[in-house]
């Protein structure tokens, strides 16, 4: 993890900025629009407030970027979910939003709008949490030392969390796509999110300073895996407790009618019936 220095504005963490793309030719789905629409405008008031109010655009960041002594010491608890919608750069926002356009589509269309919707966010607010705790653990154990900076008060900003979750599930679910690398090299998806993952895992390693926040890139992989490994998990789980509340309710229906064919074999017969 580093610092960033976006138009001369304050420190903080971004994620994002590779890239890569497919020629897919997808339509825009209802979320995703939205999503890219929300992005862009909160992009635009911040270099707005950056141009014309650098103070202002300073407190911005600080309450709506993702920082860790603020989140777990100050109660702002929205800050894992604001902090996808803050970028630091025309690059930043556009490799981001390319992303969400390349591989978002294709798994609102399969999932629907609710459920898509539902796993970028999570992935998102999942990624930063990891951040944080990594970043809250590497500063406990001394692990994180940032150019006399506290990692503790560094905001982290960018989707790239839900981005890296979103290609994790698009590598998943459509294994043989192939992905253009710079328009040129086509790639199964599999291979390409296995190359990502891996590169990520040692760039979170051996990068901690570089500036990109790749332990959050990793915390929305991880995050996605958790969420479509484990809602199978789940489900299984859920579908033999219910199988087994329903062998329980068979065996006690069965020993209420024993016990109910007992006492009527215990009752004298009537010497006639009365209807």
């Amino acid at each position: 993890m580093g610092t960033y220095r976006g138009w001369g504005g304050p420190s903080y963490r971004v994620y994002g900025g590779g890239g890569g793309g497919g020629g897919f030719g997808w339509l825009l789905t209802p979320i995703v629009k939205k999503l890219l629409l929300l992005n862009v405008a909160v992009f635009v008031v911040t270099l707005l407030l950056q141009v014309s109010a650098g103070r202002l655009y300073v407190t911005f960041i600080e309450w709506f970027g993702l920082v860790p002594q603020t989140f777990l010491f100050g109660g702002r608890l929205w800050q894992p979910l604001t902090y996808l919608f803050l970028h630091g750069g025309f690059g930043h926002i556009f490799f981001n939003m390319f992303g969400l356009w390349m591989f978002g589509s294709a798994l609102e269309r399969d999932w629907g709008r609710r459920r898509f919707l539902r796993y970028y966010l999570l992935t998102g607010a999942g990624a930063g949490l990891f951040s944080v705790l990594v970043t809250t653990l590497g500063v406990q154990f001394g692990w994180l030392a940032l150019r006399g900076s506290n990692p503790m008060l560094i905001p982290t900003i960018g989707a790239s969390g839900a981005i890296y979750g979103i290609l994790l599930a698009f590598g998943l679910l459509y294994p043989h796509q192939p992905i253009y690398i710079w328009f040129l090299f086509p790639i199964p998806a599999r291979i390409f999110v296995l190359i990502f993952g891996g590169l990520t895992f040692f760039s979170a390693l051996s990068a901690p300073g570089s500036g990109v926040s790749h332990v959050a890139h990793l915390g929305g992989m991880l995050f996605g895996l958790a969420y479509l490994r484990g809602g199978w998990l789940l489900q299984r789980t859920v579908g033999r407790y219910s199988d087994w509340k329903l062998r329980q309710r068979r065996r006690d229906f069965e020993v209420y009618m024993r016990d109910q064919d007992e006492r009527d074999s215990d009752r004298p017969r009537p010497d006639r019936w009365v209807n």
